[in-house]
């Protein structure tokens, strides 16, 4: 079993990964946030292909986009 400052050494190597990643990912402008862009390194760490993670990113902010978008237009007509 890990010890406690093992623990602490894992802990503190995955920030710094997530510190650099969120750097990149600004340069990028992937418009993910530091906890979307854990979720997403996550995912790929437990197998998820990143292109598919990549498109389902993109359809869910088009569908998010057009909700809103959607009760826009309904808030103007009532």
């Amino acid at each position: 079993m890990p010890t406690t400052e093992e623990l602490q050494q894992k802990r503190e190597a995955a920030k710094e990964v997530i510190d650099v990643l969120q750097e990149i990912s600004l340069l990028l402008n992937t418009k993910l946030n530091r906890t979307q862009l854990s979720l997403s390194v996550s995912l790929i760490e437990n197998g998820v292909n990143p292109e598919a993670l990549a498109v389902v990113i993109k359809e869910l902010r088009k569908a998010g986009e057009k909700a809103r978008n959607e009760s826009a237009e309904s808030d103007l007509a009532d």
